[in-house]
């Protein structure tokens, strides 16, 4: 299965968030690739630094809900505690599309509610999979990116994140 993860980090150094929080995924799915990082506006709660964001398509013999929990505990990790809804984040990783599944649940809801109209999503999901069809609007991710809001709050930071070997898990 094919899914695809946004992370998010606007806390202390926040491209080593990223790195750590993509090298711990590692350890539990198969990273295909990532995207670029970008640099974003806060969503939501504004009052806050700029994030970093990228995405990542992995490969999983995970369901949904396992990935989701794999996630939460990397987010864990790396050092995120809870805040407030949309606060500050050493790092956020969503799961945004997995496969063309469409799940609702208590715990879990895909494709990420709100993520056809985030920018911050749709510019680096587009970088990688802008073919790739919203199970549910029916619009590829490259549709919805050409009418998205705020789409000049993403500025290009730098490359997508490279692993050397060493970083990657063995076995």
């Amino acid at each position: 299965m094919t899914a695809y993860l946004g992370l998010g980090s606007n806390l202390g150094k926040r491209e080593k968030h990223l790195r750590d929080g993509v090298r711990l995924l590692c350890n539990s799915l198969k990273l295909v690739q990532t995207s670029s990082v970008y640099e974003t506006e806060p969503w939501g709660y504004v009052d806050q630094p700029p994030f970093l964001n990228l995405v990542c398509e992995v490969g999983t013999d995970q369901t949904p809900h396992q990935v989701l929990l794999t996630a939460k505990e990397m987010e864990r990790r790396v050092g995120r505690s809870p805040t407030r809804r949309y606060g500050p984040r050493i790092l956020d990783i969503d799961l945004l599309l997995y496969d063309d599944q469409v799940i609702s649940t208590a715990s879990l809801t895909v494709p990420h509610p709100g993520m056809a109209e985030r920018a911050f999503v749709l510019v680096p999901l587009a970088e990688i999979a802008s073919t790739q069809v919203h199970p549910v609007i029916g619009l590829s991710v490259g549709e919805l990116l050409a009418q998205a809001p705020g789409i000049d709050g993403v500025r290009l930071w730098g490359p997508p994140l490279t692993l050397s070997e060493s970083m990657l898990p063995t076995g």
